[in-house]
């Protein structure tokens, strides 16, 4: 009886067993990445906004560090650069809320005596052109009575108005931790300095090659291109529309156009503030005021998100329009407001591995 001899093993070196160890190293590696991506998932958000405000501020931070005087001092550029972003949040917050304090006093005395009195009914009401009598008994009837016992203002002392507070505390407070872990990640970021850029560079073209560092470039391009456009246009847009509000005599002029800054660099919310304003000078009797600032307001919009707006983007990262505005209204849908600057950067891949394709 013939015996086989055993199976001999491959040796330690030999090609299989180096590329089953390849492969095995290409899963540990991933499993390792995603392991630790899901243990840091709730401060994602904050790591995200401060890549996107690095990456927006990266060539002010080179001239910065390229000056004699400050060349080498990376921690102390690094403060600078992080408070001043605190201080760009933090102002218009505090502001905001000053203004909203001393007007709560006048908010609260208003709303008793709705409770008492009703809502009485403005004269622009008896003046419209159609719909008058329409509105004016459905106002009678529902607005102009005491509200005290009115199902609404039953609703405002009930468990609503409890479990909105919950709601509203418990988001406040998680944004406020997550915008103190960004200026942390912001502040470590910038300290870290061009060596930073250098070395993520340096592992793309290890990882992917020269295209892959390239389309890293253009990423960056993406999103520094996407933040001047949405803030540089949106700031455009609160200064103009903030003027109009004082020519019009709409009260609180200056804070109005800092929320409609604000509101402006989120796509088509401007309209939102400059009618809810027109609505009051409405309201007032002021209509051509009303009417002249509406009109203001849409052609500034319009002019800005449908010129100024996508030529600042599509010139930075060469993206037509039509992908900025996917990448824009996607990228919010998908990612909040984030997304804002991951979508036009995520567009631009699209774009270049697109170009690539039909070399």
């Amino acid at each position: 009886m013939v015996t086989r001899p055993p199976p001999v093993s491959p040796e330690p070196d030999s090609p299989g067993r180096q590329k089953a160890q390849q492969v095995a190293s290409v899963l540990l590696y991933v499993g390792l990445v995603l392991l630790a991506l899901w243990i840091i998932r709730d401060f994602l958000p904050a790591v995200g906004w401060a890549c996107v405000i690095a990456i927006a501020l990266w060539p002010v931070l080179r001239k910065i560090n390229d000056r004699k005087w400050l060349h080498g001092r990376t921690t102390l550029i690094a403060a600078i650069l992080t408070l001043a972003i605190a201080l760009l949040v933090v102002l218009p917050v505090a502001i905001g809320l000053g203004q909203a304090g001393h007007e709560a006093h006048d908010l609260m005395e208003w709303f008793k005596g709705v409770q008492e009195k009703g809502i009485a009914m403005p004269d622009i009401v008896r003046r419209l052109p159609f719909g008058a009598q329409q509105v004016s008994a459905w106002w009678q009837a529902n607005l102009a009575q005491p509200l005290r016992e009115s199902p609404a203002m039953k609703g405002l002392h009930g468990e609503a108005v409890m479990t909105f507070g919950r709601h509203f505390g418990a988001r406040a407070v998680r944004g406020l931790m997550v915008f103190g872990f960004m200026l942390v990640t912001l502040f470590v970021i910038f300290q870290a300095g061009p060596r930073l850029s250098g070395v993520l560079l340096k592992g793309a073209r290890r990882a992917f090659g020269e295209n892959g560092a390239q389309l890293l470039e253009r990423m960056a391009a993406a999103v520094r291109g996407t933040v001047a456009g949405l803030v540089v246009v949106g700031i455009g847009e609160g200064a103009l529309l903030g003027l109009a509000y004082a020519v019009a005599g709409v009260p609180h002029a200056a804070l109005l156009g800092l929320v409609t800054a604000v509101a402006a660099m989120l796509p088509f919310c401007a309209p939102l503030v400059f009618c809810g304003a027109a609505l009051w000078l409405f309201a007032q009797g002021t209509v051509a005021w009303a009417i002249g600032l509406a009109v203001f307001g849409f052609v500034v919009v319009f002019i800005a998100e449908h010129f100024v707006r996508p030529v600042i983007i599509g010139s930075s990262t060469r993206l037509p329009f039509l992908l900025v505005l996917f990448g824009i209204l996607g990228g919010a849908e998908t990612f909040g407001l984030l997304g804002l600057f991951i979508g036009p950067a995520l567009m631009t891949v699209l774009m270049v591995l697109w170009t690539d394709w039909v070399r």
